[in-house]
Formats: C-alpha cells, sequence, structure tokens
C-alpha cells in the first residue's frame, strides 16, 4: 500500500523538487488561486474561497497528470470563471506533455463538452443553448487549444533539436571511429605490400648471392663479401617480417565499432607495390624474368581464351604468382617452377607448382635458416575472398607444393557502406575527390573509408517542421473563433431585435385585443435580455400570464432599461405596461 501511494505522489508530482521549481510553482498557484478567488468573488459566488483552492491543486498537478487536469478544469469552468487563468496553464501542459495524439484529443473534447453541459445546466431558462455553446467553444478554443497547440510545437521543438543533436555526435563518433579503421587497414595493405614486393626482392637477392657463394670461379675475398651480402638480405627479411608483424598485429588490435570486422587489405594503392611492376596479370611475365635471372628454371603457361579482369582480381592473380615464387626461392631453391594461368568459362585459375628441392634446403642457401613470418599465404586467401575467390595450397604427391587461386571475372568490387564495414576491395590506386588531397579525407583516412558518411557539417535529410502542423492547427482555430464571434455578434444583434418593441407597435395594441392578433405583431422576445425583468413594474392583474419586452425608446441613463410589458388572461390582452427598470 505505501509502495502505490508513493508511485501515485510521484506520478502526479514528478520531480525533481529543486528550489527553482518549488518557487515557480508555488508562486503560480497563489496568484491563479487568487485570480480565481477575486473573479468569484466579483460574481458574488459563494464558493470563492473553494473555487481558489480546486484551482492551486489543479495547477499543482498539471505537470504529472496534464490530461486529467485538463479535463477536471473545464469542467468546473462550466459553473464560473474563477478558472479562466488555470485552463490556459493547462492546455499548455496537455499540449506539451501528452504525447499520444489519441490521448490528446480525447481530452479537448471531453473537457469542452464537460463546460459546455455544465454551463447549459447552470444558465438553463437565462441564456438560449446555442448562445451557451458557441462562446463556450469560442473561449475554449482561445484559451485552451490555442496555448496547447504552442506548448506542443516548442515540445516537439526541443525534441527535433536534441534529436539532431544525438544524431550529429553520432555521426562525429562514426567518422572518428571509420577514419581509425581505414588507418589500420591501410597499414595492414602497406604491410602486404611490403611482404609481397620486398620479400619476393629480398628472396631473389639471397638466391643469387647463394648461388654465387658456391661459385668456385671467385677468390675468397670475393666469396666473403657475398656472404655477407647474402647475410645481409636475409637479416633484412627478418627485420621486414618483424615489421610486418607488428603492423598486422596492430591492425588486428582494431576496436569494435563502425567498421569493425571489416576485412584488412583494402583497396591497394601505389607506392611500395609499384616500385616493382605492375600489379595485374601483365606483370606476372617480369616475375617469371626476375625468376629465370637468378638461375630458376621457370615454365609460363597459358591455357584459354584471355578475358578482361578487373583491376582487383589482376592485382590478386599478380600477388598469387609472386607470394607462390618467393615460397620456391625459400623453400626449394633449384627447384623447376612451372606458372599456369587458364582463362575458365566463369574464372582465372592461377597455378604454381614445383617439386621438391634438388638438395637439402640448408645447403642450397648457404647453411642459413629459411626465414618465414607466416603472412603470405593469410594475405593472399584475404584478396581472393575480398575479389570473390579461393586460394588452395598443399603439397603434391611427388612431395612439391602447389599454390593455386580461383579468381571469378567479375571481382567482387564494392564499396564502403555507410555502418563503415568494408564489403570489398577496390582496384589499384587511391581515389580521390571533392575536398580530398590524394584520395584521404578527414583525419589522414582514405576517402573511400568515409563513403557512404554525410559530411559533419552538411545539412541534415529534410525533415516534416513541427512548425507546420502547430501552425496549421493555430490558423484552424482562429478561423473557427473568427467565424463564432462573427455568429455570435449576429446572433447577439438578433436577439436584440427579437426581443425589443417599437413605439409604434406598443401604441397601436390595445387592451381587450385578442392574445393571437397581439402575439402576431409582437417580436418573438428573447430571455437572454428579458429574464432578469420578470417580476419587476406595477403588479399585474390576478391569473394573468406577462411577457416582456425592451422598448426602443431606451432608457433616462446608461443604468436605466425602458420596460414594456404584456399581460395575458383567457386569450385576451388584459394589461399593458411600459416603465423603467435599474439595472
Amino acid at each position: 500500500m505505501a509502495k502505490a501511494w508513493s508511485k501515485a505522489v510521484r506520478t502526479a508530482l514528478p520531480g525533481p523538487w529543486r528550489a527553482g521549481l518549488v518557487a515557480r510553482e508555488a508562486t503560480g498557484a497563489l496568484l491563479l488561486a487568487a485570480f480565481a478567488v477575486l473573479i468569484e468573488a466579483v460574481s458574488r459566488s459563494g464558493l470563492a474561497i473553494v473555487m481558489g483552492l480546486a484551482v492551486a491543486v489543479l495547477f499543482l498537478l498539471r505537470r504529472g497528470l496534464p490530461a486529467t487536469v485538463l479535463v477536471l478544469t473545464a469542467a468546473v469552468s462550466g459553473f464560473g470563471g474563477g478558472p479562466l487563468g488555470l485552463i490556459i496553464c493547462a492546455g499548455w501542459s496537455a499540449g506539451a506533455r501528452v504525447r499520444r495524439v489519441g490521448v490528446l484529443v480525447g481530452s479537448f473534447v471531453a473537457g469542452w463538452l464537460l463546460m459546455t453541459v455544465l454551463g447549459v445546466v447552470k444558465d438553463a431558462g437565462q441564456i438560449p443553448v446555442k448562445v451557451v455553446v458557441g462562446f463556450s467553444l469560442a473561449g475554449y478554443l482561445l484559451l485552451a487549444v490555442l496555448p496547447a497547440l504552442w506548448g506542443r510545437y516548442r515540445a516537439q521543438r526541443r525534441a527535433l533539436m536534441d534529436a539532431l543533436r544525438e544524431r550529429n555526435e553520432q555521426l562525429l563518433r562514426e567518422r572518428a571511429m571509420v577514419a581509425h579503421q581505414a588507418r589500420l587497414r591501410e597499414r595492414h595493405r602497406i604491410a602486404q605490400d611490403m611482404h609481397d614486393s620486398l620479400g619476393h626482392q629480398l628472396a631473389l637477392i639471397s638466391v643469387h648471392t647463394g648461388a654465387l657463394e658456391v661459385d668456385r670461379s671467385l677468390t675468397d675475398r670475393q666469396r666473403e663479401a657475398v656472404g655477407v651480402l647474402r647475410l645481409a638480405a636475409v637479416t633484412a627479411m627478418r627485420e621486414l617480417r618483424e615489421v610486418v608483424g607488428v603492423l598486422h598485429d596492430e591492425s588486428a588490435a582494431a576496436p569494435s565499432g563502425p567498421g569493425a570486422g571489416a576485412p584488412v587489405g583494402g583497396p591497394p594503392a601505389g607506392g611500395v607495390a609499384g616500385a616493382v611492376g605492375t600489379g595485374g596479370v601483365d606483370g606476372i611475365e617480369g616475375l617469371v624474368a626476375s625468376s629465370r635471372a637468378a638461375g630458376t628454371a621457370v615454365s609460363l603457361v597459358r591455357d584459354g581464351e584471355r578475358r578482361a579482369l578487373t583491376a582487383s582480381t589482376g592485382h590478386a592473380a599478380y600477388r598469387t604468382v609472386q607470394e607462390a615464387l618467393t615460397n620456391a626461392h625459400k623453400h626449394a631453391p633449384g627447384a623447376p617452377i612451372t606458372v599456369a594461368l587458364r582463362y575458365e568459362p566463369d574464372a582465372l585459375v592461377v597455378e604454381v607448382v614445383h617439386p621438391a628441392a634438388p638438395g637439402p634446403v640448408g645447403a642450397r642457401s648457404g647453411g642459413t635458416a629459411v626465414v618465414s613470418g607466416g603472412q603470405g599465404l593469410t594475405g593472399l586467401r584475404e584478396r581472393a575472398r575480398l575479389v570473390g575467390g579461393m586460394v588452395h595450397a598443399g603439397p603434391t604427391a611427388e612431395a612439391g607444393f602447389r599454390l593455386a587461386a580461383v579468381l571469378p571475372y567479375e571481382g567482387a568490387e564494392r564499396t564502403m557502406g555507410a555502418g563503415g564495414a568494408l564489403d570489398g576491395a577496390r582496384g589499384d590506386g587511391a581515389r580521390g575527390g571533392p575536398g580530398t588531397e590524394g584520395g584521404h579525407g578527414a583525419e589522414g583516412a582514405p576517402a573511400w573509408a568515409l563513403d557512404g558518411l554525410p559530411p559533419v557539417g552538411a545539412a541534415p535529410a529534410k525533415r516534416r517542421s513541427p512548425a507546420i502542423g502547430c501552425a496549421v492547427g493555430g490558423l484552424a482555430v482562429l478561423l473557427t473563433v473568427v467565424g463564432l464571434l462573427v455568429w455570435g455578434v449576429i446572433s447577439f444583434v438578433r436577439s436584440a431585435e427579437d426581443s425589443t418593441v417599437k413605439r409604434a407597435v406598443y401604441d397601436g395594441l390595445q387592451v381587450g385585443a385578442p392574445e393571437e392578433e397581439v402575439r402576431r405583431q409582437l417580436p418573438p422576445g428573447s430571455d437572454f435580455f428579458t429574464s432578469n425583468f420578470r417580476g419587476t413594474g406595477p403588479t399585474p392583474p390576478v391569473g394573468s400570464v406577462c411577457h416582456y419586452f425592451l422598448s426602443d425608446q431606451g432608457g433616462g441613463s446608461w443604468d436605466d432599461e425602458t420596460v414594456a410589458r404584456f399581460c395575458f388572461k383567457d386569450g385576451v390582452l388584459v394589461d399593458k405596461q411600459q416603465y423603467r427598470v435599474k439595472q
């Protein structure tokens, strides 16, 4: 029970109740209560104190129960004018705090119906029903609906600005993470190219120096110099693989977020790879020629009709042959190598096969242990996957080794998505764009890494402004109020005419005339103007029924009114009087 009561209090009086809020709420409650007491006192109502207390309590509850307070305030307004100030605040709070449109509209409709029904019951027999309905609707639209529309506009604008601010902050975070991921991918690409290009060249240097070292035509001094050169090449290969390992480790330590889990080895650019020739199928002949120049028997076989390849597919084929030749030089020096390019109907098959080394590997390489970083095949598989292909590597039946790659003609060249994940690799070279230098965007990230993310300073997508709906609603309310006011003025003038008897008509009616004939000459009458005159004037004849009208003569002063009274009995006009009444 205590928990339920505490929850109800927190719902009705939501906090946090800081000093400023307490002072503001207390001041508003006191002012509106005083205004209600003053209005009720002027109207000579005996409920002034009760009305003041009710207004103060409802004002304090409007933040937690806006719809309920609106309905109750409208209902109380049907009994008197004290809550007129409160109904403005209740309408504002309901428009700003009630999120569901159905609840909001239902609350306003229910409030107006209660106010109108109670007003009709209160003024029954004194004011025409249509007048009560019209004026209650006009007042309700002005005092409740218009403040609600303004409050809703302010609330929606504040919510929209908060959403835009959060979206901008999220974009900033995403761009920072995407740029970080792009730098890591660029490091991995550089590491892969260093491994493929420099590793291949250093392997060729090691093979050349190993062959020279066992050449008997060299002198001891020359053989010693060649040995130093070979050791330097081997040391350079070891240090290169250590650097590549460091770069790979940094790339693998990428944080989660947009771009996390994206495949590395993005679009290959120039730089290191460009130093060794073209990175496509045409460059494979250069690789074969370099290996032949090192004294290795390498044969290049082409099969099938040559097909056009995408840049990324051609580069993957080039790297496959380069890595296979490098591994053959390291692990099977002196063994013949066969490089085959087969153009199948749907894919290019790149195959490099070599038998076992003719002698111990250490003897062929000068007794130096083979340096291997273990990154080559991993990089090849990643390159093939990015273009939609696959790589197979393994020993052959003759104790040799076979490396084959299946590369589709239409490589999976996809771009960077808005989430930051790299869907596929592009071709060689970096793409520049507006506002970029050398194909690089913000924070040093490649331009392709930021594709799909809107610029931070760019204007957000067009959204329907909350001001439009509120402006349309406000215009509709104003037009309705103006229409009701015009209708009210016209009705007031007609009611005044219907309750006024001209002097000539009054003089022409004679006592003793039939009631039906007299009524045809009299106006319809209106209780709105004449209800206060009942029981005034000279004493009417006993048993007669009297009807009161205004006279067009007017009063002698601003607080006087000339009244014409006609009394009927048994279907005959038995008395007519004209007199003045103090308002």
